[in-house]
């Protein structure tokens, strides 16, 4: 684990403080749960305001408010006001933060399982994603965070990335050839472009669009809300919805605080999770409509993959790779109908 900022050992100290209140919440008798302050719990967001993640987890404070009463209040800091994923993943492990909306991807670093999710081409479809999230799998995956002093809740939408170039269309992977595509720095997603056929070329995020526009790269992958708002879709002409991956994002509770809750409270901070999963799901599809609307009256290539076979076969040797500790689980993925 990586050493704490100054900011983060604030965080740290401000959510130990936390603990206490909501351990001293915690006594038997009528008349103290009565006079009792309410326990007031820190979720950190590092979307804007009016992202549809932050809107789930408004959602999630409400429903939370509703069924106590006012007796557990969330407080919601969006725009990364309490630190960027990672180290607010290690600010909830610490019990530093008490709850956060964070991307799988990362989580993964901690879970070894929920690489699974990240593997390109194992939904079928969004469906079948929400199948896989919702059930057991989905289930056992949130588990598999207690181990590292975090407590999966709930699932978001992420959306599904595709491949996006400033030089041809793409319809099938041979049409990827040669083309030189911005990836995160992530070895599953460098090998993934390589068993295309493209070149795989790690790049901050920010100088994508120069990159795009100066020819230092000729494409790069994302979703639909992404390659709008980054206006990429104005010096990267051409988007193939392959939908590779569809990782999603996890609501989660630190460990620390959640162990000073009853079982009761668990049990409906859990429940509340999973119902403001609907609204934040609606508002990523509007949001989601409106990016994909503005591109085509631009007057954008957009071209929908519809056979897969030619997509999965290509990559099923990176799949060996990055897929060999997880048989099991892609086994489960793929029986779910």
């Amino acid at each position: 684990m990586s050493l704490l900022s100054k900011k983060n050992v604030a965080i740290l100290l401000s959510g130990l403080m936390l603990t206490a209140v909501v351990s001293g919440c915690g006594g038997d008798k009528k008349d103290e749960k009565k006079d009792a302050k309410p326990i007031v719990l820190k979720l950190a967001e590092n979307q804007p305001d009016d992202y549809p993640t932050t809107i789930g987890d408004k959602e999630f404070a409400k429903i939370v408010s509703e069924k106590t009463k006012g007796r557990i209040k969330i407080e919601v800091y969006a725009g990364g006001q309490l630190g960027d994923e990672k180290s607010v993943i290690e600010a909830i492990q610490m019990g530093g933060i008490d709850l956060a909306r964070v991307n799988a991807q990362p989580l993964s670093d901690f879970s070894k399982k929920l690489r699974v999710l990240s593997l390109p081409y194992l939904f079928r479809d969004e469906a079948h994603l929400w199948k896989t999230l919702d059930g057991q799998v989905g289930e056992e995956l949130l588990t598999s965070l207690k181990d590292s002093k975090m407590i999966g809740l709930a699932y978001y939408d992420s959306g599904a990335r595709s491949f996006y170039n400033s030089k041809r269309e793409v319809k099938v992977p041979d049409d990827m050839k040669g083309l030189k595509i911005r990836v995160q720095q992530s070895e599953l997603m460098m090998d993934l472009v390589k068993s295309l056929g493209a070149s795989p070329t790690p790049m901050a995020y920010g100088e994508v669009y120069s990159g795009l526009q100066t020819g230092v790269i000729d494409g790069a992958e994302n979703n639909w809300p992404s390659y709008f708002s980054t206006s990429h879709y104005e010096v990267a002409k051409n988007y193939t919805l392959d939908y590779h991956t569809r990782t999603p994002e996890v609501v989660i509770a630190s460990k620390t605080v959640w162990d000073k809750l009853s079982a009761e409270d668990q049990k409906i901070l859990k429940e509340a999770a999973k119902a403001s999963q609907e609204v934040q799901k609606k508002s990523w599809k509007a949001y989601e409509n409106k990016s994909i609307e503005a591109v085509k009256a631009k007057g954008n290539k957009v071209t929908e993959v519809t056979d897969y076979k030619a997509w999965q076969d290509a990559v099923k040797p990176m799949l060996e790779k990055h897929g060999k500790d997880f048989k099991e689980l892609i086994e489960k993925i793929n029986n779910i109908k």
